[in-house]
């Protein structure tokens, strides 16, 4: 059996997800809901920018230690560089039981050039 690639394994996890888009994120930002953001980007990335008060567990930790870090009955939008390891992220979180899980489509790229706040050190 051949090893499928990070693109597919990519477009499989988009077919078991939710997707959000930026102005759909930053619409829902200004209301009650107050979603958790978690970025699962790099540390150097994370480092860069984010987006304000995001929660950061790396994706190659994240079966480990999100539970710790996010409560499985929160609202989560989970963001990355482009929205890639973000629907990875959010397919293994579903797994852990978590049902309110989106990725932002085009990740915090997307989420910037719309308009959304970051933060940066």
């Amino acid at each position: 059996m051949e090893e499928k690639t990070h693109e597919q394994l990519v477009a499989e996890a988009k077919l078991r997800i939710t997707e959000i888009t930026a102005q759909q994120a930053i619409a829902l930002s200004a209301t009650e809901e107050d979603p958790v953001y978690l970025d699962v980007r790099e540390p150097q990335e994370w480092n860069l920018f984010r987006i304000p008060g995001a929660v950061w567990v790396p994706l190659g930790d994240i079966d480990e230690i999100v539970a710790e870090q996010v409560p499985p009955d929160k609202k989560v939008i989970v963001y990355c560089a482009r929205g890639n390891r973000s629907a990875l992220a959010a397919d293994a979180m579903r797994k852990q039981g978590y049902t309110d899980v989106a990725s932002l489509a085009g990740g915090i790229t997307a989420w910037a050039n719309a308009g959304g706040e970051v933060d940066s050190e």
